[in-house]
């Protein structure tokens, strides 16, 4: 192999300020006397240019530059090798690039387009459990709306946990239990079951539990966590539960997961997070630790 051909391999290197000392003397010293190679580089120069306005351009580890340097020359014939791989100067600027030449070129587009594409398969499942997390805070949101309007699928009024929780069986693909409760119920709670009902959610029945205040309606959207994804909002950890607030539409939204369970709480009630858990826990032995204080 001739320096000319050496010089056309050391081109990106030279074009990446990876040689120094001696070696880089040597490749200056023959480029001021070799117009070919000199054309050669320029068009280097270019095709980089054009790489840097088109997208960042991420550098290579030297150990890999170095094997693909390595692979070139074993693969190069031994002689003749720059009339076949690299384009001379001959009064023209077109040039044919060989298969080498094409092999360094694509080298330095494929690098970052790996990158990119490794970047985008990190970050896709976040996006879209941000997805469906919105699609059930807009689900709960939409049936919330439906019941306010009077426009819920019909189902059963009671104000009993324990038939709440035994009319669910069977019609929905999870187990849910309303919790029953362990101290005798306050003499005006603030909340007041109202009663249960079915909606659709990704073409499964989920359970719709509708309770009211003083002043307000609350529905608590149940579904289970394989299907109803939960996150996103602003986020509350309380205990062993982490609270993620929704505002959409004038509704204030919380979600949560419990024991393979996701709930979309929607009214118009402001108050802490913990606060949510007294819908079912008011009239529960552990009712004080939902509760505010001032």
């Amino acid at each position: 192999m001739n320096y000319c051909d050496e010089c056309a391999i050391k081109t990106l290197r030279y074009l990446d300020n990876d040689l120094a000392g001696r070696e880089l003397q040597d490749f200056l010293t023959h480029l001021e006397s070799c117009a070919s190679c000199r054309a050669h580089v320029e068009a280097e120069k270019q095709l980089s240019a054009t790489l840097d306005r088109s997208r960042p351009l991420y550098s290579a580890p030297a150990a890999l530059r170095a094997r693909l340097a390595a692979a070139a020359v074993q693969d190069s014939p031994a002689s003749g090798v720059q009339e076949s791989i690299y384009p001379r100067a001959s009064g023209t600027q077109g040039g044919r690039l060989a298969p080498t030449f094409r092999l360094l070129a694509s080298w330095r587009v494929l690098v970052p387009a790996a990158l990119a594409m490794a970047l985008a398969l990190a970050v896709l499942p976040n996006i879209e459990r941000q997805v469906q997390a919105a699609s059930y805070v807009e689900t709960a949101v939409a049936t919330h709306k439906s019941y306010l309007s009077g426009n819920l699928p019909s189902g059963l009024e009671s104000s009993s946990a324990e038939q709440v929780t035994a009319w669910f069986a069977g019609k929905v693909p999870f187990d849910f239990r309303l919790p029953r409760g362990e101290s005798a119920p306050e003499t005006n709670p603030a909340y007041r079951l109202k009663g249960a009902t079915l909606v659709n959610y990704r073409g499964s029945p989920a359970a719709l539990v509708t309770y009211e205040t003083h002043n307000d309606k609350i529905s608590l959207l149940v579904d289970s966590s394989k299907s109803a994804v939960v996150g996103g909002g602003d986020e509350i950890a309380f205990g062993k539960l982490t609270f993620h607030y929704h505002n959409d539409s004038g509704f204030r939204v919380i979600t949560w997961t419990n024991h393979g369970l996701s709930y979309a709480l929607v009214s118009s009630v402001s108050g802490p997070a913990r606060a949510s858990c007294l819908v079912c826990h008011q009239n529960m032995a552990d009712s004080s630790n939902f509760k505010t204080h001032p």
